[in-house]
């Protein structure tokens, strides 16, 4: 029996999140096979083929695949299923969505939001926004998982898998793709970000936000917010970090109006340099942060864009 790693791309590039479950499902021990569910998706196979600790790409290249919509693609895992011992997909967007319909479908309870894998039945996740460590046991049968991308590092790449190419499965018919309107910053992956430039209500209006914006641009950062910006209206729903949110695991986090509710701090607990700037100085953000600077962002805010334009 294998692994099948659910793998997130965009038909033509794959998310670094695929690699880090490759490294998560490398720990159960078995062969590693990543699937490639889209359409026109050669490109994001051709990268997964060279990932190394996978053994097999198995791709499915067809239409109703595009958009990755759960009721098909849960159905594809499905028919692939007596194959694997488990299945796993990164906890993004696209991974919360289908992997709880799989373990649905195969009548299995899913572990959600893995953290470290202690055996091939035994998992650790956080639970009470990070404050505790649960150890979980699966049950007998087949595992579905779901892993947190930030808790393990990348596979490399330098392998040379062995693609194979299916069949689709039968297509439900309960959904159907409609319209999207991605936003197109130009800006790196939040949850993959080396480093993250974050703002909380502290901005005070949206209008506001764009100070943020502009320092993330001269960083090369990704954009965040706490849940609290994001319900004021300042960012989108898709920035948001924290136990409802993504979580990140960047080089330097820049947290900027963030008062550090734990919620927030769930998301954040994996960065290694935290920077705080907030004019309340018993903001809970800077028992955690480590370095700190007590001051009105809007004027440290364009002093630290202008001292970055320099």
């Amino acid at each position: 029996m294998a692994s099948l790693v659910l793998a997130e791309h965009n038909n033509s590039t794959l998310s670094e999140a695929t690699a880090r479950a490759v490294t998560a499902a490398r720990h159960l021990g078995e062969p590693v096979h990543v699937l490639i569910a889209g359409s026109g998706c050669g490109g994001a196979a051709d990268e997964a083929v060279l990932l190394q600790g996978v053994d097999t790409v198995v791709v499915a290249d067809d239409p109703r695949y595009a958009h990755m919509l759960a009721e098909p693609v849960a159905m594809l895992i499905l028919s692939l299923a007596s194959g694997y011992a488990s299945v796993l997909a990164p906890a993004t967007a696209n991974g919360k969505n289908i992997l709880p319909r799989v373990a649905a479908l195969l009548d299995v309870p899913q572990i959600s939001d893995v953290t470290r894998i202690l055996s091939p039945d035994h998992f650790e996740r956080p639970a009470y926004a990070g404050s505790v460590i649960e150890t979980v046991a699966a049950p007998d049968g087949k595992k579905v998982l779901t892993v947190r991308v930030s808790a393990f590092a990348p596979a490399p790449s330098g392998g040379a898998a062995l693609m194979v190419s299916i069949p689709p499965a039968a297509d439900p018919g309960l959904s159907e793709f409609l319209d999207e309107t991605p936003a197109l910053s130009g800006r790196p992956e939040l949850s993959s970000a080396k480093i993250v430039v974050a703002g909380g209500r502290g901005l005070h209006t949206a209008e506001n936000f764009h100070h943020l914006e502009r320092i993330a641009d001269k960083l090369g950062a990704a954009v965040g917010a706490s849940r609290a910006a994001v319900d004021a209206g300042f960012a989108a729903n898709a920035c948001q970090i924290g136990q409802t949110g993504q979580s990140v695991a960047p080089d330097l986090y820049l947290a900027l109006g963030i008062s550090g509710a734990i919620q927030h701090l769930a998301g954040i607990k994996d960065a290694k340099v935290i920077v705080a700037i907030n004019k309340d100085e018993e903001a809970p953000i800077f028992g955690i942060a480590d370095y700190g600077l007590v001051a009105d962002l809007f004027q440290a805010l364009p002093e630290l864009e202008l001292a970055l334009g320099k």
